[in-house]
């Protein structure tokens, strides 16, 4: 049975998820602050987290952080009762893989934590993924496109498989350099666009207009299969 994680402070609304997520079959724990919904978080390996920003302890925006960092795949959808386009801006760049404004339409927020859901286990390749013409294996370090290898550097693998197991997710320049080449080796954001050409050059059909690694205007990047 798949597990829903609500981290949640409001006891109506936490009422309200129980009954919409157990209605459908999922299994649903609840916790009504930052602290302990990281520490479930760790503990019962949930299928999607559903997310209020505003908590006791630890904020929501933080959460978030945290569980995307260390499972980039896990769907987080955010609950808040902010509006303003730059709030919804921070949260994805932060990671969340949707955003839902309260009041919400329980039924639409179902109809969003089951797409996240979905998308989440077609990103769940293990070490073998396709897009395209291409076929890679991560453990191995190989890929190919059109049966012909391709010779790709470790940072260009890791790099894929971020997005990989994110597709179709605007991410940051930011958050790249967050995930990806992390604080040890914290480059430019330029070195994130030279990253970003090399992949085209060397997977796209047409590098001067890609198909797969697509630039957000003013938000960073994000990866169609």
């Amino acid at each position: 049975m798949e597990k829903i994680l609500v981290v949640e402070d409001d006891r109506a609304v936490q009422r309200v998820l129980r009954r919409l997520f157990e209605s459908e079959g999922y299994a649903v724990e609840i916790t009504p602050d930052g602290k302990s919904g990281l520490a479930a978080f760790h503990s019962s390996n949930p299928s999607a987290v559903v997310l209020d920003l505003r908590l006791p302890q630890i904020p929501g925006n933080r959460v978030c952080y945290e569980i995307k960092t260390e499972t980039p795949s896990l769907p987080v959808i955010v609950l808040s009762g902010k509006t303003e386009v730059a709030d919804k801006v921070l949260l994805l760049e932060l990671g969340a893989d949707d955003y839902v404004t309260k009041p919400f339409s329980p039924r639409e927020l179902l109809a969003r934590v089951r797409a996240a859901i979905r998308r989440a286990n077609r990103a769940d390749f293990g070490d073998s993924f396709a897009f395209g013409d291409i076929s890679v294996d991560f453990a191995k370090m190989e890929l190919t496109r059109a049966g012909q290898q391709v010779s790709m550097t470790a940072q260009e693998f890791k790099l894929l498989k971020f997005f990989a197991q994110s597709p179709g997710r605007v991410v940051s320049r930011a958050d790249l350099l967050n995930k990806v080449w992390g604080y040890q080796e914290y480059p430019s954001t330029r070195t994130v666009d030279n990253q970003i050409c090399k992949l085209r050059m060397k997977l796209e059909d047409d590098p001067e207009k890609p198909v797969h690694f697509l630039t957000v205007r003013d938000a960073g990047y994000k990866f169609i299969p």
